[in-house]
């Protein structure tokens, strides 16, 4: 039988493990933390912003704009503790923005949606796709009349795609186009007859790369995948890939200091089924930390539409260290 002092022991070595567990995780200290600790520290506040310009390197904010323009007290329908990785698509001359949602009761992101008439003014609508697991990511685009999403699903440990039963809002889950990993960031794209996805892996370090006939698969890995790695600084995608100037480019995040500080720029110089090569730009990185305000510590994502006007308008994602309480998300 245990005595009185026995269990007092085994209480107090109990205890000690779980702060020593949260501590090593979130590299704080309780109450006091620098960053994340269990009770009180500072967390990633993370916040979407609109750019125009009529190159990579001279992308800034609009006239008229006060980014960001969403954060997470837009969000109406969930307690949000950040919105992030927003990607843009244009339908029936609206805007619809697709974000990750960071729900904090449940404790995982989910896909929102924002609206606008002209690009720059925004107004959070819903959440219009949530999972058992975190949703993020949500690469969209159209595909022979009909739009797709390809979120990342990496707690699913797959690549899922879903299909726009009534856009904007209502999406239904058709396939999984790659399974066995924790894929993060999947960004798919259209180039010479085939379809290109890039995806990450091993915490950011490792690109794959897949291609297909179709969009719906099946798909197989590049003879030369993984493309980019143990390479954390341009290895994960931080966003959908952009022709500029006739060049394709392939944007990254630098993740070798913390995760998600700046983005990276890089042209890709060929890109078939034998072969893969790319470099970066000269004008890279095209976003990073501006020292203040919204995106004071880092933007680790973009999605850049072409005007007619000749003009980009990218929406961006931005964070800072902001104090928070309470087991943090």
């Amino acid at each position: 039988m245990f005595s009185m002092e026995s269990w007092c022991w085994l209480a107090f070595f109990t205890i000690v493990s779980f702060f020593a567990g949260y501590v090593y995780r979130w590299r704080g200290i309780p109450f006091l933390g620098k960053w994340r600790t269990p009770f009180v520290g500072q967390a990633p506040r993370y916040a979407i912003g609109i750019l125009t310009g009529s190159s990579l390197s001279e992308l800034s904010t609009p006239k008229g704009v006060v980014n960001p323009v969403l954060s997470p007290e837009a969000v109406t329908d969930v307690r949000a503790s950040a919105v992030a990785d927003p990607f843009l698509f244009r339908r029936q001359e609206k805007w619809h923005m697709f974000m990750e949602v960071k729900n904090r009761a449940r404790r995982r992101g989910e896909i929102g949606l924002a609206t606008s008439l002209d690009g720059l003014k925004w107004c959070y609508q819903e959440i219009v796709l949530r999972e058992p697991f975190h949703l993020s990511y949500p690469f969209i685009l159209e595909c022979q009349g009909e739009i797709w999403m390809i979120p990342e699903t990496s707690k699913d440990r797959s690549v899922r795609l879903y299909r726009a039963t009534d856009f904007p809002t209502q999406w239904k889950f058709e396939k999984r186009l790659l399974e066995g990993l924790s894929f993060s960031d999947p960004t798919v794209f259209s180039y010479k007859d085939s379809w290109w996805m890039f995806v990450c892996r091993n915490e950011s370090e490792d690109l794959l790369l897949y291609y297909a006939d179709a969009l719906t698969g099946l798909w197989h890995q590049h003879p030369r995948s993984p493309v980019v790695y143990a390479q954390p600084d341009k290895a994960r995608c931080a966003g959908r890939p952009v022709r500029h100037n006739g060049k394709l480019i392939r944007f990254a995040q630098d993740c070798s200091t913390k995760y998600g500080q700046t983005v990276r720029a890089f042209q890709i110089e060929r890109l078939d089924r034998e072969e893969y090569f790319e470099t970066e730009l000269k004008e890279s990185p095209i976003l990073f930390p501006s020292g203040k305000g919204w995106n004071e510590h880092g933007m680790h994502h973009i999605d850049m539409q072409s005007q007619s006007d000749g003009y980009y308008l990218a929406a961006v994602d931005g964070w800072r260290l902001a104090r928070d309480f309470g087991l943090m998300y």
